[in-house]
């Protein structure tokens, strides 16, 4: 692990406004090896003004906000986790070749009481490793820790020590540490106390051990499609602290990566390093009509070849009346010409049709006299006078 020893610039504390600003910190992180920065509550609570409040209990929430000073973000290698207010916070991350040099990141810590700020600006200076990269490298994923449970530096002490009795060596160096969401796990259900998980990146100088090289054998490999755990002997050197997926194991050996890696070959209108492009001065003449036939008339051509095909279908390949008659059996013409001047026929009838209407239609029926009155007739005699049924005669 990486050293983070703080050289703090003596002075004293500087208020502006709310904000209070603490001393500058000066931080050390060496490529390939992890970087951790915890954010103690107590270091800012002190910084904060006396609350005129008495009743505010001494255990305030402090929240933090890290970013890379003049942006709103940290850099791509640096990541912050904080639980909860309760809790510190830490930054944590594995620089690269290409983070090489000093950059600054802004820490401001929040008062969840009187929402008061202290500032405190950290520098940190990346170099690379004297020892430089460890070629073999295993990513190991337990599942029962969250990623702020193991940033303590007890906690990593006791993991490397579990991997140094399964390596059978000493001196292994913790790349990184990165929480299973980043590398796109599932939120646990908040139930049974479950953990999101974390993996564990640990590199040496020295080959794999039997135990890990046999995680990834052809019979292990199927136990792992079937949802099984992989049959090894170094199940012990991890329990009952931490639990690993052997099925999520990663083996990264860079002497091979290193070994197949190829120079780029460039091709042809690429320029040479440090050289510089100089277009031509004149640029030649260039005819266009071949561009012209490809771009519309093509398209046009092919458009008016599918309208002549669809009119020709619409319009030369349809079966006229006589035609059709004549594909069709006599005996079905014969009932159909039936049927068409029999429903001509009643349709003639039903328009000069000229009998009385039924008498059930007539409002003064009685239907047992077979007597009816005729409506048009109401003024000379009462409908009330008629008797409908014989009872009331």
């Amino acid at each position: 692990m990486s050293s983070t020893n703080a050289c703090s610039k003596p002075g004293l504390l500087f208020r502006w406004g709310l904000t209070v600003n603490l001393p500058v910190l000066n931080l050390h992180a060496v490529v390939g090896e992890i970087f951790i920065h915890e954010l103690e509550k107590e270091g800012f609570k002190d910084a904060f003004p006396p609350s005129m409040d008495q009743n505010e209990p001494s255990d305030a929430p402090v929240t933090f906000h890290a970013n890379l000073l003049h942006h709103p973000d940290l850099p791509r290698w640096l990541r912050y986790i904080q639980r909860t207010p309760y809790q510190p916070g830490y930054l944590y991350g594995s620089a690269t070749k290409q983070d090489v040099g000093k950059q600054t990141i802004e820490v401001k810590a929040y008062n969840r009481y009187t929402y008061e700020t202290v500032r405190q600006t950290v520098n940190i200076s990346i170099v690379k490793s004297s020892e430089g990269e460890m070629p073999y490298q295993a990513d190991f994923f337990v599942k029962n820790w969250d990623v702020e449970e193991v940033l303590p530096t007890d906690v990593q002490e006791l993991f490397q020590q579990a991997v140094d009795s399964m390596w059978e060596q000493e001196g292994l160096t913790v790349i990184n540490i990165t929480s299973a969401l980043d590398r796109g796990g599932r939120v646990p259900l908040p139930i049974e106390n479950r953990k999101e998980g974390v993996y564990i990146k640990v590199g040496s100088k020295d080959l794999f051990t039997e135990c890990l090289t046999k995680t990834k054998s052809p019979d292990n490999l199927y136990r792992c499609k079937l949802q099984q755990q992989p049959v090894i002997t170094c199940y012990d050197s991890f329990r009952p602290q931490f639990q690993i997926d052997w099925c999520n194991l990663t083996l990264i050996d860079l002497t091979r990566i290193n070994a197949t890696e190829t120079m780029p070959i460039y091709g042809d209108g690429v320029l040479e390093e440090g050289s510089e492009f100089n277009p031509p001065d004149v640029a030649p003449d260039r005819m266009f009509l071949c561009d012209f036939f490809l771009t519309f008339l093509l398209p046009f051509l092919l458009g008016l070849l599918l309208a002549v095909i669809l009119a020709y279908i619409m319009c030369c390949r349809r079966e006229g009346v006589q035609k059709r008659d004549m594909k069709t059996s006599d005996i079905q013409m014969v009932h159909h010409h039936t049927v068409h001047d029999n429903t001509e026929e009643l349709r003639q009838m039903a328009s000069t049709r000229n009998v009385p209407r039924p008498l059930s239609t007539l409002p003064m029926f009685n239907i047992r006299t077979g007597e009816r009155t005729n409506p048009m007739q109401s003024g000379h005699l009462d409908s009330a006078q008629v008797p409908l049924v014989l009872a009331q005669q």
